[in-house]
């Protein structure tokens, strides 16, 4: 527990300090955000407004995680180093902000609000995704457990759904195009919901708190853990530092939300957007809680499917809305309400979602026990 309190407080110091200082740079070298034509027309006097700010947060994260390791050992040499749970999930946030970067500095750098085209951009996410889902199935602890499993999960691996049943080759691959489905839906629900300022990042604060309660419990609950209660316990490698990562992520982003809150001096771009996203499909996969995920994130699950309605609607009617636009945050926009008003009403949504996803969790373990 020291070490969550160290870590999330580093983070929260990081990017609170970190984030007007990287606002300085963009605004020297003049690297502002280009609002797409097609979007709310309050929208325009964002223009220029820095971007790139997932830079800040994940430079936090990547800082806050290798010093609390650090001073945990300079504490206690016989403290536990790094776990692999937790370094694969900072490859994939890692590798899915340097494809929102890319995304980012190409529209800057052309000044358009487009920037990688959807073939490049979902190659460069299955390249990075594919990576993370064969190496998360190698790494056995002592025990043997992997960071991630073959089985399909929902609170915990559902042994009649395992993707291996036809062999070890044949599951390998259809845990990485599972993995990679997950991934994919993560990364767009989350780059989706980042429309006004705030939204995303205060969404993502309460999900990534979900992850630290649930690795906190995961972690006394463990199979063969002295404080095992009943028959519910987890088989879940390195819970308690996926537990310090998600505390770390949740305590950034508040940092970050400092400033990106409205009206927003800093937007978190694709780079944050796709970071977040990246790493909340990785807690979901290595905690085995995909399913879950629908829950917990259902804030995003919302908002992408008001996109898949506004899209099928369109094409179904030829040419008629279902919403006035899409994401669904920009219809009540244009509904008349204030920004911080569908920003805070949609934070009330995003964290009765995670309430459920975690009463589900706790739920579970009580009708086991």
């Amino acid at each position: 527990m020291i070490a969550l309190l160290i870590g999330a407080g580093l983070a929260l110091l990081l990017a609170l300090v970190g984030t007007p200082l990287f606002i300085r740079l963009l605004v020297r070298k003049s690297y502002g955000q280009f609002i797409r034509d097609d979007g709310p027309t309050s929208h325009h006097t964002k223009r220029g407004t820095p971007t790139m700010g997932g830079t800040v947060v994940v430079g936090a994260v990547l800082l806050s995680y290798g010093l609390t390791h650090l001073i945990m050992w300079l504490m206690n040499p016989r403290s536990a180093g790094p776990s692999a749970s937790a370094l694969l999930l900072l490859f994939l946030m890692v590798g899915m902000g340097l494809v929102g970067f890319l995304d980012d500095f190409i529209k800057i750098s052309r000044q358009r609000s487009l920037g990688l085209n959807a073939k490049a951009k979902l190659i460069l996410q299955a390249a990075v995704g594919i990576i993370f889902a064969v190496m998360a199935l190698y790494f056995p602890d002592p025990d043997g457990l992997t960071p991630a499993s073959t089985k399909i999960s929902l609170v915990r691996d559902i042994p009649w759904l395992d993707l291996a049943f036809g062999g070890t080759v044949l599951g390998a691959i259809l845990f990485v195009l599972w993995s990679n489905l997950i991934v994919t839906a993560a990364t767009n629900g989350v780059n989706l919901t980042d429309g006004l300022d705030g939204l995303a990042a205060g969404a993502a604060v309460m999900v990534f708190g979900a992850y630290t309660l649930m690795g906190i419990w995961q972690s006394n609950q463990a199979c063969g853990s002295p404080r095992q209660a009943g028959s519910g316990c987890y088989s879940v490698r390195d819970p308690l530092d996926l537990a310090l990562l998600a505390a770390i992520m949740s305590a950034a982003l508040v940092g970050f939300l400092w400033w990106n809150t409205s009206p927003a001096k800093i937007f978190m771009g694709d780079t944050g957007s796709l970071a977040i996203g990246g790493a909340i499909a990785g807690f979901a996969i290595l905690s085995r809680t995909e399913l879950l995920l629908a829950f917990i994130g259902g804030l995003f699950v919302l908002i992408t499917l008001s996109v898949i309605i506004q899209v099928g609607y369109f094409k179904v009617t030829k040419g008629k809305r279902f919403f006035k636009m899409a994401p669904l945050q920009h219809h009540f926009e244009l509904k008349g309400w204030a920004e911080v008003t569908v920003v805070v009403r949609f934070w009330i949504l995003a964290g009765l979602f995670v309430a459920a996803g975690l009463g589900i969790f706790y739920a579970e373990w009580v009708v086991l026990l």
